[in-house]
């Protein structure tokens, strides 16, 4: 990797074990600006999530192209 990626990659896993911004800055010897900006794009990342699959059998199994029942036209025996 090149050494701004990796340097990206050092300070997020800093702020994952729960160093401060400034604590970071002195320890890399860097901009407390450069932590920051990995700070705002960490949490734009964040507010990007799609919930929209709850992680039940339904939902994965649609996903997965494997629709309900009712999506093939069977609705239960009928009754006579």
């Amino acid at each position: 990797m090149s050494r701004m990626a990796d340097l990206d990659l050092e300070i997020r896993n800093m702020l994952d074990e729960g160093l401060t911004p400034a604590r970071i800055s002195t320890l890399l010897d860097i901009p407390m600006q450069m932590v920051y900006d990995i700070v705002d794009a960490q949490t734009a990342d964040d507010s990007h999530y799609d919930e929209s699959m709850d992680g039940d059998f339904d939902s994965a199994m649609a996903s997965a192209g494997f629709g309900t029942d009712e999506d093939y036209g069977y609705y239960g025996e009928e009754e006579e």
